[in-house]
């Protein structure tokens, strides 16, 4: 075999090898996107549309919010976040997160977790009154109630059983928890409100939580959603989101 012949072989050893390579390259990148399209494909995507009251943006639900936000990037969150009650079909909401009383689990209805109460006043205020030792005591102060529910009596209770009730005739009406929370920092007179308004301000001393021996029943916050929903779309996706983070 000539010299010629034998580099010829070479270069020909060489440019395979070179093909060879560049063709794995190839399938490799091609590999690559079929895998990122299959991912994109079976990833959850679409539009959630959500209504929250409002006094919520200062809880940790805009963190478990957040943290499904996160999880889930394909899907566009449109939050409503409004002390206005949003009708869940005619307003076309997805899900509506309430707040109120115990509620009865049901089929469309799934409870989320509880919030403790506070009946507090500004230190300022409260400076020129005596300390009340039962609710009773109360009755003839000034009051600041939310809108909704100011007609409902006031339920105190205590260790060892003790219980009382309450309906004080408010001189400030409010449709907006925050709102009717900053009245009360401000000296306007006693509110209830959930108690991750106020421990800021309990804890330095602008505010006193009033009757601290006594109890407010928790209010639940719980979601609610239409009867239509698919039972693996995405309204039952962000509902098992919000149920397994601890709160």
């Amino acid at each position: 075999m000539s010299r010629r012949t034998t580099c010829k072989q070479c270069r020909s050893t060489v440019s395979g090898h070179r093909l060879l390579a560049a063709t794995h390259k190839m399938l490799e990148a091609v590999e690559g996107e079929l895998a990122d399209l299959s991912v994109s494909a079976t990833a959850p995507s679409g539009e959630l549309r959500v209504t929250i009251p409002s006094v919520l943006s200062h809880s940790h639900f805009t963190a478990q919010i957040a943290s499904f936000s996160r999880a889930y990037p394909r899907i566009r969150l449109h939050l409503d976040f409004s002390d206005t009650r949003r009708a869940l079909i005619d307003d076309g909401f997805d899900i509506a997160i309430r707040m109120g009383p115990k509620a009865k689990s049901t089929a469309t209805l799934r409870k989320l977790f509880s919030v403790k109460r506070k009946l507090v006043g500004s230190a300022e205020y409260l400076s020129s009154r005596s300390v009340p030792d039962d609710p009773k005591d109360l009755v003839g102060w000034d009051w600041l109630a939310l809108t909704p529910v100011h007609n409902v009596p006031i339920a105190f209770s205590k260790a060892g059983g003790n219980r009382e009730s309450i309906k004080p005739e408010p001189e400030v009406f409010a449709n907006d928890a925050q709102a009717l929370y900053q009245l009360a920092r401000a000296g306007a007179g006693l509110a209830i409100v959930p108690d991750f308004l106020a421990d800021a301000d309990l804890a330095s001393g602008l505010m006193q939580n009033v009757l601290p021996d006594w109890e407010l029943n928790a209010i639940e916050v719980f979601a609610v959603w239409p009867a239509n929903a698919p039972k693996h779309g995405l309204v039952h996706l962000l509902l098992d989101a919000l149920t397994q983070q601890k709160t």
